[in-house]
């Protein structure tokens, strides 16, 4: 008997940009006694089903962008006799259809990291249950990853997890429904250890992999100190302080090494938070910006973020600190026009941004969009194929919608167009070459491999992603490798397996 734990994908890039994380967590809980899983991330290389035999334990985990062919893949693990477990954001959603589509014998809801050894002696056993209900495991019971399972020469990023859950409640996000609005903090010294262990294997670039690096604003701050509310204030302070307290730690560690994240804007308004980041070489963080106009934020429940000339200073406080974003925009907003995705590639442009990536409004199971998009089609409710426009997901990417909330102005194939333009234009070359400079890249070396990373991007998440049919995926998936293998070489680094834990950490170890 074998484990199999299967990241699935419709396209395999030969490398990926950032280690998948929940894989190796999952192959921690996995008891010694059966053997170290057998990890399979299919955005490498398709998976070979012939190494599935009867009575294997598969874990498949999805979402909803994954989950056709993670159910391909439990179909064809259940021929063979394999137990099938799925588990991730799409099947704590949907359970009855993962049973249906994906063959699945059991489902764990929420996280696995506590559940997934009762799972496997279950299926051992040949009892396994239905459901499983993994919870929000606290941060104390995070289980950190097996990272002496990944490939060599595979991944140009490692990723560590600081902080599950978001305080906010934006409508076209489902983390603050599935994660929880409460931060769960992982302690400083368990962070660095895992640091520690993935530059000794030769990892320069980790990113910080948490739902909002930023857990606690100053606005939090002042909100209760005006309500009085002595225990939240304290509890708010008591999450700062740990962040602090984890930045200095990150700060310790060898001077090569380089940290990236996902953050609120509200960090901007924070010049003691950014010069901490700066102080632990945390250079990037992916910024939520959604649209560029004050109606279009408020159409997606972000009103605390700016708008106009006034974001775009905003953005630059960012980078004013050392660190550099990767801005996130949103087009097909009910506000949004013809000349909306011109007007936001020139404010990116204008902001500084390192990076960005433009996204078609989509609604995505767990979200208030999707909710509020669902309820409006029962009214007329149409089918393609016999499969509800509801379930979008379900049918062959040739025949989903282009977008799937409705535009008052723009189709779905003109908001398509609009999107793949503010990639093309973004991602120019010239641009590129000039966004280098603004990020106080100078050496030859340094530039090319910011001109890689971004056509790499290019490639993965816009042409891959966008493309209108079948051949140009496959064509853009090409290039996709072409670029990847040539990248690659550029984030590798020597090991330092002699490596110490931080002197501030070594009495803990």
């Amino acid at each position: 008997m074998r484990v199999h734990i299967i990241n699935p994908s419709d396209s395999s890039f030969g490398i990926a940009v950032i280690t998948p994380r929940w894989l190796y967590v999952l192959a921690a809980s996995t008891p010694l006694q059966y053997g170290d899983p057998v990890i399979v991330d299919e955005t490498l290389e398709q998976m070979d089903f012939d190494s599935i035999q009867a009575g294997d334990i598969v874990g498949i985990g999805i979402h909803t962008g994954n989950a056709v062919r993670g159910y391909t893949i439990g179909q064809e693990a259940r021929k063979r006799g394999a137990w099938v477990v799925f588990g991730g954001i799409h099947s704590t959603l949907f359970p009855d259809e993962v049973r249906e589509h994906g063959q699945a014998h059991a489902i764990v809801t929420g996280d696995g990291d506590d559940v997934w050894p009762r799972v496997i002696a279950d299926c051992i056993d040949g009892e396994p249950k239905e459901t499983y209900e993994g919870g929000r495991v606290e941060a104390d019971r995070f289980m950190p990853a097996r990272w002496d399972l990944l490939p060599s020469d595979r991944y140009m990023m490692a990723s560590v997890q600081t902080v599950r859950g978001c305080p906010k409640h934006c409508s076209f996000c489902s983390v603050w429904r599935t994660d929880g609005q409460k931060p769960r903090q992982r302690s400083a010294d368990i962070v660095v250890r895992e640091v520690v262990e993935l530059r000794r294997q030769g990892f320069r670039f980790i990113v910080l992999a948490d739902d909002n690096f930023y857990p606690v604003t100053l606005e939090d701050i002042r909100l209760a100190e005006i309500q009085k509310n002595e225990a939240r204030l304290a509890e708010l302070h008591a999450v700062r302080n740990e962040r602090f307290e984890l930045l200095e730690r990150l700060s310790e560690l060898p001077e090569d090494l380089m940290f990236f994240t996902q953050i609120t804007m509200e960090a901007a308004d924070d010049p003691e938070y950014l010069a901490a980041m700066r102080k632990a070489r945390v250079r990037g963080a992916l910024v939520g910006v959604e649209s560029v106009t004050e109606e279009g934020l408020k159409a997606v429940f972000k009103e605390f973020n700016e708008s106009g000339e006034d974001l775009v200073a905003r953005l630059k406080k960012f980078s004013d600190a050392g660190v550099f974003i990767l801005g996130s925009f949103i087009f097909g907003l009910p506000t949004d026009r013809e000349d909306t995705f011109r007007a936001t590639v020139d404010l990116a442009q204008a902001a500084e941004t390192a990076f960005a990536q433009f996204v078609p409004l989509t609604a995505f199971p767990g979200t208030i969009d999707f909710n509020r998009w669902e309820k409006e089609q029962e009214k007329d409710l149409k089918y393609v194929d016999g499969v509800p426009i509801t379930r979008y997901w379900l049918l062959p990417a040739a025949k989903r919608p282009k977008t799937t909330i409705e535009h008052p102005t723009m189709s779905g194939e003109e908001i398509r167009q609009g999107v793949l333009s503010a990639w093309q234009d973004y991602y120019s070359a010239s641009y590129v070459w000039k966004r280098a400079g603004n990020c106080g890249i100078k050496k030859i070396r340094s530039k090319l491999m910011f001109l890689l990373v971004s056509k790499l991007y290019l490639q993965m998440y816009a042409q891959t992603g966008i493309a209108a049919d079948s051949a140009r995926r496959s064509k853009a998936t090409g290039w996709a490798r072409w670029w990847g293998a040539r990248a690659m070489p550029l984030f590798k680094v020597k090991p330092m397996p002699e490596l110490e834990i931080p002197d501030s950490l070594a009495e803990t170890v």
